[in-house]
């Protein structure tokens, strides 16, 4: 099972395969749709405080590298936690939009490294 998590991973953002559960798949003609939704692990920072599974944040969607000649949008869901104790909602920080886009920063990054040729 090792091995396909490593492939996954050199296919897919790295942080989507270990944050993130792949729960549906859409194949509609050349587009490819992959529906993420973040794993319910309580972020490292808020450890010490009393969390509970809050539902999600709305999806996010979010165009990345072409596969196999078919485009591919990943479908974030992120989640978020209340505090038992202040009422406060808590989140992960992620950074998974190139700023101004909505392309992966990885895809970002490519398209911008090619468009210099």
């Amino acid at each position: 099972m090792d091995n396909y998590i490593e492939f996954v991973k050199m296919i897919l953002p790295e942080f989507l395969v270990e944050h993130f559960n792949l729960v549906k798949t859409v194949k509609q003609g050349e587009t490819m749709h992959l529906y993420f939704e973040e794993l319910n692990v309580v972020p490292s920072e808020a450890k010490d405080r009393i969390l509970i599974a809050h539902g999600f944040h709305n999806e996010i969607t979010i165009q990345d590298f072409p596969l196999r000649g078919n485009s591919v949008y990943l479908h974030v869901k992120r989640r978020r936690w209340l505090d038992k104790t202040t009422r406060e909602l808590v989140q992960r920080d992620w950074n998974l939009v190139a700023k101004g886009t909505r392309l992966t920063n990885e895809f970002a990054s490519f398209l911008k490294e090619i468009n210099r040729y």
